[in-house]
Parts: structure tokens; C-alpha cells; sequence
């Protein structure tokens, strides 16, 4: 899940996804929350589920686990 999302990141934002880690913070690849929500619906159309965003989140690495306990 991480590899996926670090190269859906690195699309978007034309960087190299070998430059996203799981410590990286959305705010350093800047990123805002507008931006996080379309990401969340970009990869619920993906993955064919639901994610409810209930908390903030700042890293890839909490997107990825997020991510992979809705699945």
C-alpha cells in the first residue's frame, strides 16, 4: 500500500517517489487538506472502499495505515 500511494503521491506532485517515506509529512510535499481530501477519494475510486477521514493526518506512513485498516 505504501508503494502505491508514495507513486500516486509522486504523479500528482511530478517528485520522485523514491523521495517519500513513510515519515514524510504532507505539509513538507505541500499537500493541504483540500488536496488530502481528493487524495482520499482518488484512492477510495482505486481500492473500491470507503475511508472516512475521523482524524488529521500529517505522514504518508499514517495515510498508508489508515488506509490499510479499512481494507
Amino acid at each position: 500500500m505504501f508503494e502505491k500511494i508514495a507513486n500516486y503521491l509522486a504523479e500528482q506532485l511530478d517528485i520522485a517517489a523514491e523521495d517519500i517515506t513513510a515519515d514524510t509529512t504532507f505539509e513538507s510535499l505541500g499537500v493541504d487538506s483540500l488536496d488530502t481530501v481528493e487524495m482520499v477519494m482518488d484512492l477510495e475510486d482505486e481500492l473500491g472502499i470507503e475511508l472516512e477521514l475521523e482524524d488529521k493526518i500529517s505522514t504518508v506512513g499514517e495515510l498508508v495505515a489508515f488506509v490499510e485498516s479499512k481494507l
